[in-house]
């Protein structure tokens, strides 16, 4: 954590704490926009280039049963309504894009100051935040898709994310490259 020195509106002096590691804090939005903060908040992230302070948005789901017209089906809920979690290292920039994101009321903590959720806390919502895998793969290697959607495919690595376990990659998609985003368990490097 850096030392970070401000004066107060008395003329004093006070020391604020600034997170260097990332953590997960719980923002509150209106019922209901928890996606669209979440979209919003990973645009804003993509156009200010903030992915080295912000590194994930995630809307908690469960997978629970429902009874429509005698059928049983598995839906997805909101496990949180109203909430919405993000992982970064706090700061005056990472503090202000979510606070101005349409729909965010603000974060979850006293007067408003952004608390984070432990490592406990986050297991118990299905997060694992301790199991750090390490990959044999460099910006500029070759990888071969071995699941998901780009299945049995080969790219170039154009970019790591270590914070999301993925990589980044470029796809053909109706005749033009478009960058995609592969979780590491999804890859394994060409020979």
């Amino acid at each position: 954590m850096a030392d970070i020195e401000n004066v107060n509106t008395t003329g004093t002096s006070v020391k604020q704490v600034e997170d260097t590691e990332p953590k997960w804090y719980v923002v509150h939005t209106y019922s209901g926009y928890e996606n669209k903060v979440k979209a919003d908040i990973e645009k804003t992230i993509e156009n200010r280039k903030l992915q080295d302070q912000m590194f994930e948005v995630m809307v908690p789901l469960q997978e629970v049963p429902e009874m429509k017209n005698g059928v049983k089906k598995i839906v997805s809920r909101k496990m949180f309504p109203g909430y919405v979690l993000v992982k970064m290292i706090k700061n005056d920039v990472t503090w202000y894009v979510v606070r101005n994101t349409r729909g965010v009321t603000g974060f979850v903590g006293p007067a408003s100051e952004p608390v984070p959720l432990s490592e406990a806390e986050m297991r118990a919502l299905g997060v694992k935040t301790d199991d750090v895998v390490e990959i044999d793969v460099e910006v500029g290697d070759i990888v071969k898709v071995v699941s998901g959607p780009w299945e049995g495919t080969e790219h170039v690595v154009k970019e790591i994310n270590t914070n999301k376990q993925s990589i980044l990659v470029e796809v053909d998609i109706f005749g033009r490259a478009t960058e995609v985003e592969i979780s590491y368990s999804d890859i394994k490097k060409s020979n």
